[in-house]
């Protein structure tokens, strides 16, 4: 009786491990090769747009004012600097990064503009939305659909996390030892034997890339697992923050007032906006950016606020993408990308496969049954 509810069982979890693959593969492989791509999202950039860091010096020499002033004549009439980011580490690009006004409920658009920081020279300029790095981020995060993709990508990390549960309840053997699992001739087909020795070595980490991405994308849903935030007073939806047309002081002021406070070398410089007008200075620090923030109009100084404790949500979106977790665990979840797309197109061919010899099993049966029978 134990046996014939296992089996039941297991017919039960292939028919759903089944048409979870089928249903969700065109889905599953643009997702993982993505997701795959984006852990070498610095040398992807960098790859695909080498004149962006075709840098004489990686240490800035300038002033901010000196930087903004060089980016303004790439930018519209209407555009206006948001944001200045240091060189990484010390080495690279300096970035200028620009927007327009917008109505409210409107994504913001913005520019950005690479720069020499050693004399300022502009080395290229891209919308926020362009590239191929930005198409794999969107295409990742929400498959290209704006209303709804983040939700869609959601609910694939939930039926992935799923497969994952029920692949290896298939994949342990029916009878005999858990050893013959890690045959490669348990089946008489490439692709079953690929499929099943494949899925189990990548089942741990697609799991845990599977649910910290349906994790990310329902952070309301998984909220309750985080310390309540203070809520927002509701209201109509808000302009996105536009920087302000004049300042009361420059950018080369903001900093100079920052400085007596600074944790570490430069970060990035925010200019004051309509929403919050104060300029916001971030240094360098262990566990997270110090933001020293200074009063436009009356030049008060904030100090910075102590290291934000890591959250469910931080560490989720870290495991997923890599981000301060090793090049062991990159390499890792790099091959746990790329593994559904090769599942995904065994399991199609497989089910293809299935669906010809019980065509040819049932047109026997068939012609059996309408041969004329001998004589007793």
């Amino acid at each position: 009786m134990a046996r014939t509810t296992r089996m039941r069982l297991r017919g039960l979890w292939f028919q759903v491990h089944k048409w979870i693959g089928l249903t969700l593969a065109v889905m599953i492989i643009p997702i993982s090769v993505s997701g795959s791509a984006l852990v070498w999202h610095d040398w992807l950039d960098e790859t695909l747009n080498p004149k962006r860091y075709a840098v004489t010096s990686g240490e800035a020499a300038l002033p901010p004012s000196a930087y903004a002033a060089a980016a303004q004549p790439a930018l519209a009439p209407d555009e206006r600097i948001l944001s200045i980011r240091y060189p990484e580490h010390g080495a690279g690009p300096m970035m200028v990064t620009a927007g327009r006004p917008q109505a409210p409920g409107n994504r913001p658009v913005r520019t950005s503009v690479w720069l020499d920081p050693a004399d300022g020279r502009v080395l290229d300029k891209a919308g926020g939305n362009d590239g191929a790095v930005r198409f794999l981020h969107v295409l990742h995060g929400r498959l290209q659909i704006q209303s709804f993709g983040r939700e869609l990508v959601g609910w694939v990390g939930v039926a992935m996390s799923i497969s994952c549960l029920t692949g290896i309840w298939l994949w342990w053997p029916i009878s005999g030892s858990f050893r013959r699992g890690f045959r490669w001739k348990r089946q008489n087909s490439t692709n079953a034997n690929i499929h099943h020795l494949v899925g189990f070595w990548v089942l741990v980490p697609l799991f845990v890339l599977s649910f910290t991405g349906a994790w990310i994308s329902f952070p309301s849903a998984f909220g309750r697992f985080e310390a309540a935030p203070p809520k927002a007073a509701a209201g109509p939806p808000r302009a996105p923050p536009q920087a302000l047309a004049g300042t009361a002081r420059s950018a080369d002021a903001a900093l100079a007032a920052a400085l007596p406070l600074a944790t570490g070398a430069p970060v990035s410089i925010a200019w004051p906006t309509d929403q919050a007008p104060a300029w916001k200075i971030a240094f360098e620090r262990e566990g997270g950016a110090a933001e020293v923030a200074v009063d436009d109009a009356s030049g008060e100084v904030t100090p910075p606020r102590p290291p934000r404790p890591e959250t469910n949500v931080r560490l989720m979106r870290r495991i997923h993408d890599g981000t301060g977790m090793g090049l062991g665990w990159q390499i890792l979840i790099f091959i746990g990308g790329i593994i559904p797309a090769i599942l995904a197109t065994t399991g199609i061919v497989m089910w293809l496969r299935s669906r010809g010899w019980r065509a040819a099993l049932a047109k026997k049966r068939k012609a059996d049954k309408m041969a004329p029978q001998p004589a007793e």
